[in-house]
C-alpha cells in the first residue's frame, strides 16, 4: 500500500494565531548570506521554509506540525525563534 504524505497531512487542521506566529527567523540576512545549506528549506516535513532564488528564505507558518526541526538544523546560526502556539492555536492532529 502506498502511502502519502501530502494526503495523510491535509487530514490534519490548523489553528492560526492571526498577528502572533509561533516561529520566526530572526534575521532574513542570516539565512541569505551566511547559512550555506539552509537546512530549513529541506527539513521541515510540512515545507513551512522555501528558498527562493535570491537566496533569502521565506516563512509561512499555517500548516506547521510543531515539531521543532527548524529549530534543530539551525544550530549554526541560531537564527529560529521557535516556541509553541498559545493555547487553542496550532495543530491538531486528526490521527493522534
Amino acid at each position: 500500500m502506498n502511502v502519502n504524505v501530502e494526503e495523510k497531512l491535509f487530514q490534519n487542521r490548523y489553528k492560526v494565531d492571526h498577528g502572533r506566529p509561533h516561529i520566526t527567523i530572526k534575521d532574513a540576512a542570516v539565512c541569505a548570506n551566511d547559512c550555506k545549506l539552509q537546512s530549513c528549506t529541506y527539513v521541515c516535513p510540512a515545507s513551512c521554509y522555501k528558498a527562493e532564488g535570491n537566496r533569502t528564505v521565506t516563512l509561512i507558518t499555517d500548516g506547521c506540525l510543531e515539531c521543532g526541526s527548524c529549530r534543530v538544523v539551525c544550530t549554526e546560526h541560531f537564527n529560529v525563534a521557535w516556541e509553541y502556539p498559545r493555547g487553542g492555536h496550532g495543530i491538531l492532529f486528526k490521527f493522534g
